[in-house]
């Protein structure tokens, strides 16, 4: 199935060749969840800060086991301060 995947800020670095404006489109297996994508993309924990399915936020206990279906958009944002 496929799922949008938006990388943000510095996380912009981990998306694969041929991803353009800070997202790609992939090809998931059925039943793969939010962090079955964060891991297969080795974003470092550290940096996965933010997390949204289809602009809803999915907090850490939850993203093992929140499925995704097709045509979901994941979103990650890492930590950022500003002033």
């Amino acid at each position: 199935m496929q799922v949008t995947l938006k990388l943000f800020a510095t996380l912009g670095d981990y998306l694969p060749p041929g991803a353009r404006s800070n997202q790609i489109e992939l090809e998931v297996p059925a039943g793969a969840t939010v962090q079955t994508v964060i891991d297969r993309h080795q974003l470092p924990p550290k940096l996965v800060h933010l997390v949204l399915v289809n602009g809803v936020f999915v907090p850490p206990s939850e993203r093992a086991g929140r499925a995704l279906a097709p045509g979901d958009v994941l979103a990650v944002w890492p930590p950022i301060a500003g002033g």
